[in-house]
């Protein structure tokens, strides 16, 4: 089989990243959470106090952008790749709902996404690699041979996502995680720069009533007829 490129884009919470690494395992192929990037950066921002509810210092992350640097470190024990942010892990801290509340806006920086789609695109020049985010068919990868793009209602999602902050001792309410979802697809959606819309060559996969193993089901043998 030959390689191949696989862009899986869609809404926050709607599984991305497990599909993408349950393909990449079975196929090995790279796999990069470009999701975690953003998140990696959103930290940055507010570790240097640049962004909070009220605060959005813009100008000064442009300028700090330099001083990002971000490397994924495969974790055998794992079974994928953690995010470091200036040689620091921080795969935990960027899963917090008080980083996911400031990540969108973090992502409408054209400055940021300019910075991270060109260490994406040197990932992926080599295909067979299986790569997540908002804008991959789009932007990153417009010609890759296979798009994926996910969905669910915000209610599912919402769900999904307040019982694996819950599950990771997080306090949070379910009101809250939906305010977040809704407030997110708003953002992601509507934003100037690469906002979130399915490619037209793209296969969307709404996953509401879904497993997790009928959905992996599914897009696999679309891997394997783009690579036959």
């Amino acid at each position: 089989m030959k390689k191949i490129t696989i862009a899986i884009d869609g809404f926050s919470s709607t599984g991305k990243s497990t599909l993408a690494k349950q393909l990449a395992k079975e196929l090995g192929y790279v796999y990069v959470d470009t999701g975690a990037m953003y998140r990696a950066v959103t930290l940055f921002a507010m570790q240097q106090g640049l962004i909070s509810d009220s605060h959005f210092d813009k100008k000064q992350l442009i300028a700090a952008l330099p001083q990002i640097s971000l490397q994924f470190q495969f974790n055998p024990q794992l079974g994928f790749a953690e995010m470091y942010l200036n040689g620091q892990n921080v795969e935990t801290e960027i899963r917090t709902l008080e980083v996911s509340q400031q990540v969108s806006r973090i992502a409408e920086v054209s400055e940021v996404r300019a910075k991270l789609v060109e260490q994406q695109q040197k990932m992926g020049a080599d295909k067979g690699i299986v790569m997540d985010g908002r804008d991959i068919g789009t932007v990153v990868f417009p010609d890759a041979e296979l798009k994926i793009f996910m969905t669910a209602s915000p209610e599912t999602r919402a769900q999904r996502r307040f019982d694996e902050l819950t599950a990771k001792g997080q306090q949070v309410t379910y009101e809250d995680v939906l305010q977040n979802v809704v407030g997110r697809d708003k953002i992601d959606t509507s934003r100037e720069d690469s906002p979130l819309v399915k490619a037209n060559d793209a296969y969307e996969v709404d996953n509401s009533n879904l497993s997790r193993e009928e959905q992996f089901a599914l897009v696999l043998k679309l891997a394997m007829e783009k690579g036959s």
